[in-house]
């Protein structure tokens, strides 16, 4: 398979994933329709970041520990999956008032959405053991492993900040609407709920 050929499926399976609505889209959503626009892209940032840091590692042969040994992974799921749970109760506690609006640092908003977006993608055992089982696959024989395998996730890295401009421009579309306490209160429930949902899960394994 040449590289070129690799590229453009390994972009056709991963674009299906980015597309599929779950975690990392619930996230942005909410924190673009709440008017916090820098906070958002720090979001999106910080999910690529820990895609193209789980896709190195891939490459480099160290995320293979994730799938030999279970005490790692076990480690590292439950991580996750406490830090989803509180995550999702903390959203799920919001007043819905203008007061409650101001909870989350306004200051310095593009770092703490990047923190969150970095700790949320790297904390889920589930994208590296993804990117064992599927990365390597789409590398060409003979190809540099690692430069490969980083170029591959490259494609992942930009096809999920396009599709994140898009939510991002959806939200702001609606943002007015949603920014008013009613609205803000049932976000917060259902993002907080499907954040809580995604931790759970994690925690029983499926």
């Amino acid at each position: 398979m040449e590289m070129t050929t690799a590229l453009w499926s390994f972009a056709l399976v991963v674009g299906l994933l980015t597309l599929t609505p779950g975690l990392d889209t619930a996230l942005v959503l909410r924190t673009s329709a709440l008017g916090r626009r820098r906070q958002a892209w720090g979001v999106v940032l910080g999910i690529q970041t820990g895609t193209l840091i789980w896709g190195t590692l891939t490459s480099a042969g160290v995320t293979a520990l994730l799938t030999a040994s279970q005490v790692a992974y076990e480690v590292l799921r439950w991580a996750g999956a406490a830090y989803l749970v509180w995550m999702g109760v903390g959203m799920l506690r919001k007043r819905g008032s203008a007061a409650a609006a101001e909870e989350e640092p306004a200051e310095g908003g593009f770092r703490y959405g990047w923190r969150r977006g970095t700790l949320t993608n790297l904390l889920n055992p589930k994208v590296g053991v993804f990117y064992v089982a599927v990365l390597p696959q789409f590398i060409p024989a003979g190809a540099p492993h690692f430069a490969a395998g980083v170029a591959l996730t490259c494609v992942h890295v930009v096809e999920g900040v396009l599709w994140s401009t898009v939510l991002v421009g959806f939200a702001r579309v609606l943002g007015g609407w949603l920014r008013r306490p009613a609205a803000r209160r049932l976000m917060d429930r259902v993002t907080g709920a499907v954040v809580v949902g995604f931790g759970v899960k994690l925690a029983l394994g499926d």
